[in-house]
Order: structure tokens, then C-alpha cells, then sequence
């Protein structure tokens, strides 16, 4: 019932006319990226095939479409299984504009309600991975965590922690996340448990510092900016000692107290304290902190919330019907008709030059001097998940993908500053 009631109007009148049952393609793809965006990262491909696999509609779902749908209608909904086969790209590969993301296959009847669904869940996991990979980019190696579950719905907040992990954060604050998919959960104290040890004689940071460091160890990381932060600096190492994990800056100008804090540790004999920012960071926040003495970061509102693009503009369009190709023509709408594959062109340094997108079976030879690789993978076969596209499958392929990815773009494919697509995309028409 997450869904939009447009499709089941739309097949109880293909069930009328008995255009249901003919064989289609539906294929999901990005027009353009997001305005500035050089390249995007496919994620929620796993969460998809999970939700398909329970896609039904329960008595008390057809109690309630029963107010507009008729009985033919409503007896195909008490039996609906999807059946038909799903390709595509894995989850960790980039995608560029008209990269066929995903193809559903099967009959009109049982793909035509899986339009919201499959645009729900990979519109907002690709935005976030999307946004998660140019902050990765711009952190140059240093750990981030996603800290954003406050800033998005609770749902969201799980799937959000995924496609970031996904993309190259180290984890997550979220239990649900580390529960469901094995994201690490990170995490320590707020100011709360600082402002908890106040009494009449007034703030006790540091025995707030002591506490923690009973309870967590020295490897705790301790938020040193409640009140004053060379004072928090210095409560911190001697409730922990110079052997601290690392304290945390959450406020101001990072990069100028960052710089303070580093030379305060080190005066006081903690040089191998590390120093963790948050507050308010996106990637260019986090690029412009490069120079200095950071070692971590921790990334909310702006990762969950795809920095500024909260939706990939995916969108899933009928392509073919009984082996015909058929295509939109809507002004600044187009598509391409045809059931798809793509492959990627690379040079033999690994530097990718182009993303080719043809007919299903018909790939073209690569040019000389350059190789190809097949970038649509099957998913779903006759209903069925193929094994390891789900999404409590080991995250650390789909990770090591997206890492290849961004090593094999152009050196300008990496810059935050607005630009082209990283590499063009080429359709080539099918053959006669």
C-alpha cells in the first residue's frame, strides 16, 4: 500500500481492455544529475529486491482498494507475486545521465505497480550515497560518521545510515542500522552528560569526563566544547590522561580551534589524541578543513538530506511492450525505447572515457585502445533474488565499488565545483 493509486487504475483498466498480460520493460533512469553533479552512486538496489520479494496486498488491503476497484481487479491483487526478472547495476556502481539504472521485466499487470515503489527507495539511498561519496572524496582518507538520524524520519534514518556506509563512511550513530545491516555503530556522549554533572558549586566537566572514561576507556572520545574549549581540552586529559582516544569540537570555527587544540594536546603530551569535527559539515565544508589537524569527522543533516539534492530524479518508464520498443516524446521528456544494457569505456590506465548504452545482447566492440565492462548484472530471476543483491548482504563489495569507481574517474570527475557529467553517455540504436 506504499503506493500511488494511479497504478492500480491503470491496471484495472489494462485487466478491462486485456492489454494486462502483454510482455513489458520498464526502466529506471536519471535524465540528468543533480544540478552541479559530476556523477552519482547507485544505492537501494538491495533494498529493493528485499521489498519485492513482500510486495502483496493483504485482506485488509483489498477491504480498503474495494472502495474503487473492481472485483477483476482486486481478485488479481489477492494472488499478486512478481514473477518476471529484474536487472541492473549493482549497488556501489556509479551511474551517469540515461545509465540504465534498473530494468523490471514481467507482464504490464505485475510491473506496472512497482513504479513508487522502486523510485521511493532508489531516489533517496541514491541521493545519500551520492552525497556520501563527494564528502568521502573530500575527507582524503580521514573516517566520517553519519550522525544525521535526528535530521530525517525514522525510516529514513536506517536507510540513510546504509547508503552512507555504503559510500565510504565509517558508520553510523544508528542501532537499527548496525542491527539490520551491519553497519558499525559509532558514538559517545552530547553535552547533556556534561551539563548532567552540574551541582551548586557550578559545572564539573571534569568529573563528567571521568565518568565516561570509567565507563568507555581511554579510547573514548570526549566533547570538550560545553563550556570553554581549552579548559575542556584540559579536563579531558586529566580525567583520561595523554593516552585519551580523541576529543570532539562540535562548535565554531573548526579549522581555527582545530589548530588550538592541536597544539594544546601536544603540550600536554597527548599527541596521539585524535581530533574529531561536527557541526553543520557538508563536502565543502569538510574539503575546505583539509589543511588542518582533523582526523575525523562526524556528518548529520547534510549527509541524510542528499547535501542539498534529497532525490536522484530517478524516474521508471515503460521501454517495451512484446518485444517493440516505444518511447515518450514529451518536450525535454524523452526516452529511448528498447530493453537495455550498458558497458563503460576505459583506458588501459583504468581512467573511464564513456558509459555505452545499448540494446540488450547487442553490445558493441570496444574502440581500440580501450576496454569495456558490462555494467547490468541480473537481480531478480522469475521472481527470485540472485544471491548476494540483498540487502543484508556483506556491504564490503558494494563499499570496494564504489572506491574503484571514483579512482577510475577523470581527475576533474572528483571536483566539487559545478560542472559536466564526469564522462559522456552514448545510446547506440539497435541493429537491423
Amino acid at each position: 500500500m506504499l503506493t500511488d493509486k494511479y497504478e492500480l487504475t491503470m491496471l484495472a483498466a489494462a485487466l478491462r481492455d486485456g492489454t494486462a498480460h502483454r510482455r513489458t520493460t520498464f526502466e529506471v533512469f536519471a535524465r540528468r544529475l543533480p544540478e552541479g553533479r559530476r556523477y552519482g552512486v547507485v544505492a537501494g538496489t538491495g533494498r529493493f529486491v528485499e521489498a519485492l520479494a513482500q510486495f502483496s496486498f493483504s485482506p485488509e488491503d483489498l477491504t480498503t482498494l474495494s472502495t474503487f476497484l473492481d472485483s477483476e481487479t482486486l481478485d488479481f491483487l489477492a494472488s499478486y507475486r512478481f514473477s518476471g526478472d529484474v536487472d541492473g547495476y549493482p549497488e556501489g556502481e556509479l551511474y551517469f545521465p540515461g545509465s540504465p539504472v534498473l530494468s523490471v521485466h514481467g507482464t504490464f499487470a505485475e510491473c506496472v505497480l512497482l513504479e513508487t515503489l522502486t523510485l521511493s527507495i532508489l531516489n533517496h539511498d541514491t541521493a545519500i550515497a551520492s552525497a556520501a561519496a563527494r564528502m568521502t572524496t573530500a575527507a582524503h582518507g580521514r573516517p566520517m560518521i553519519e550522525m544525521g538520524s535526528r535530521r530525517t524520519h525514522e525510516s529514513a534514518a536506517v536507510a540513510a545510515a546504509r547508503a552512507a556506509y555504503l559510500a565510504g563512511f565509517a558508520g553510523s550513530s544508528n542501532l537499527a542500522a548496525q542491527q539490520r545491516y551491519g553497519v558499525p555503530a559509532l558514538g559517545t556522549a552530547a553535552h547533556a552528560y556534561t551539563l548532567l554533572h552540574t551541582t551548586e558549586a557550578g559545572p564539573d566537566e571534569q568529573a563528567a569526563f571521568r565518568g565516561q572514561v570509567a565507563a568507555l576507556g581511554i579510547d573514548t572520545t570526549l566533547l570538550v566544547d560545553t563550556y570553554d574549549i581549552t579548559a575542556g581540552v584540559a579536563n579531558a586529559i586529566a580525567a583520561a590522561g595523554p593516552q585519551l582516544g580523541a576529543v570532539r569540537i562540535d562548535s565554531g570555527d573548526l579549522g581555527v580551534l582545530a589548530r588550538q587544540v592541536r597544539q594544546q594536546l601536544d603540550s600536554l603530551s597527548a599527541t596521539g589524541t585524535q581530533i574529531v569535527v561536527s557541526g553543520d559539515l557538508d563536502e565543502f565544508a569538510i574539503a575546505a578543513l583539509r589543511a588542518e589537524p582533523v582526523d575525523s569527522y562526524g556528518v548529520g543533516t547534510s549527509v541524510v538530506t542528499g547535501s542539498g539534492a534529497p532525490t536522484a530524479g530517478m524516474v521508471y518508464k515503460l521501454v517495451e511492450v512484446d518485444g517493440m520498443p516505444v518511447a515518450k516524446r514529451s518536450s525535454r521528456k524523452e526516452s529511448h525505447g528498447g530493453r537495455k544494457q550498458a558497458q563503460r569505456l576505459a583506458k588501459s590506465s583504468g581512467t573511464i572515457v564513456e558509459e555505452v548504452v545499448h540494446p540488450c545482447g547487442q553490445a558493441p566492440s570496444a574502440p581500440a585502445g580501450l576496454t569495456a565492462r558490462p555494467l547490468t548484472v541480473p537481480l531478480v530471476t522469475g521472481g527470485t533474488p540472485v544471491d548476494g543483491h540483498h540487502p543484508s548482504a556483506d556491504l564490503t563489495t558494494a563499499r570496494e565499488r564504489v572506491a574503484a569507481g571514483l579512482h577510475s574517474l577523470p581527475w576533474d570527475g572528483l571536483k566539487l565545483s559545478r560542472g559536466e557529467p564526469a564522462i559522456p553517455t552514448r545510446v547506440v540504436a539497435p541493429q537491423t
